[in-house]
């Protein structure tokens, strides 16, 4: 369960960012849209990203998946000529002379602990890199690494087992991504790589892809097709089957719909409408998350659907007997309602005139009690909107 998100000059985010999934305890609206497990802190299911075109809101769900990139192909082997990881995804901010590191760090739960861990890069080497778990039972922190561009120091239950390897850590390399290759007593690395990578960072053009929905749609078909018939029959696609040929070299898929005469008639997934399609792929990536209790962060979620149907999506993570969380960025305001979300569920991205984007939630202003969330925002109350100036297309006058 996802609990922070920090970049520091990554893309356009120049300071230090945070995302905060952690719930505010003063506010007690909609306590149905919080994970509660026990502790004295409560979280966001839902996080909502509002910003104009070019804010940086996509710019905070390409970071995450820079972070992944990173933290997965940082030990990978390179050819002559190629460019490491940390070279490939060094991508700090880009209107200033000089290049400083890039910063990331997470903090995640997982089984029974609460893991903090980060590191600081640039395009030649990892500075610093730090990891330490607390256990949600006792409350005590301990430091599982400690590491520097000189030293790596590991904390005592992990530094019997781990001090033998140090010296093979090559300067560009995580010390997670070089671990959790490797076969060790300590389980610490593998949880801390399964937390990180249980965020699904959803494709920006995942319901173009074809090759995203040959992989996963049959097995979802052969496994999960009650439900998902369910799903589509809920949403009013009129489909009332869905099957999958792979006995050719291209697959396909055929839905079923129902004519006048009672019978069935198929018809290509692919001349289904593209919110349909969408759906589809939608309730994949949900059903994975809510079934697993991981989190997933999709850019422009609104695009392609109807207002009730994206409530309808973000609804399915309001599951009480799951973790599953949602993060995604929308231009979509219908949905900007105390009727749905609480405040501290509401972000918003700004960008500066010198390229400089800030995040910041509704709960950081202070609202009335009768306040339009939506109203206000339009209005430039919150910031995050375009400042639209005066044009025409007409030469001259």
């Amino acid at each position: 369960m996802l609990v922070q998100f920090i970049v520091k000059n990554v893309l356009s985010f120049k300071e230090e960012t945070v995302l905060d999934m952690t719930a505010i305890k003063a506010y007690k609206e909609h306590e149905c849209n919080l994970i509660d497990i026990g502790m004295k802190e409560k979280f966001l299911r839902v996080a909502a990203i509002y910003g104009a075109n070019a804010s940086g809101k996509s710019n905070l769900y390409m970071a995450m998946s820079l972070f992944q990139r990173i933290i997965m192909e940082s030990l990978n082997n390179v050819g002559e000529g190629e460019k490491n990881a940390i070279d490939r995804y060094y991508v700090p901010f880009s209107f200033e002379k000089t290049e400083e590191n890039s910063e990331f760090e997470i903090v995640e739960i997982y089984r029974g602990y609460e893991y903090k861990y980060g590191f600081e890069y640039n395009a030649q080497c990892i500075v610093t890199e730090w990891m330490y778990r607390k256990n949600l039972e006792t409350n005590r922190t301990v430091t599982i690494l400690e590491r520097t561009t000189d030293t790596v120091e590991f904390g005592p239950s992990v530094r019997k087992e781990c001090d033998l390897y140090k010296e093979q850590i090559p300067s560009e390399t995580l010390a997670l991504s070089f671990f959790n290759k490797l076969k060790l007593k300590t389980d610490v690395f593998t949880s801390v790589y399964s937390a990180i990578m249980s965020t699904l960072v959803v494709p920006t053009n995942f319901c173009e892809d074809t090759d995203i929905l040959e992989e996963l749609l049959p097995q979802v078909i052969d496994r999960d097709k009650e439900k998902l018939v369910e799903f589509l029959s809920a949403i009013d696609t009129g489909i009332q089957d869905i099957v999958y040929d792979d006995s050719e070299k291209n697959m396909k898929f055929y839905t079923f719909h129902k004519g006048k005469d009672g019978e069935e008639y198929p018809l290509s997934l692919y001349l289904e409408s593209e919110g349909t399609i969408k759906s589809i792929m939608l309730f994949i990536y949900a059903r994975l998350a809510v079934l697993n209790g991981g989190s997933i962060f999709v850019d422009e979620l609104n695009i392609k659907l109807h207002p009730l149907l994206l409530k309808f999506i973000i609804d399915l993570f309001y599951d009480e007997e799951s973790l599953a969380q949602l993060i995604y960025t929308t231009h979509d305001t219908t949905l900007m309602d105390k009727k749905f979300f609480r405040r501290d569920q509401i972000w918003f991205v700004q960008k500066d005139e010198f390229g400089y984007s800030e995040l910041c939630a509704l709960s950081d202003f202070k609202i009335r009690s009768d306040a339009s969330f939506e109203k206000d925002y339009l209005a430039g109350v919150y910031g995050g909107i375009p400042y639209i100036k005066d044009f025409d297309l007409k030469e001259g006058e």
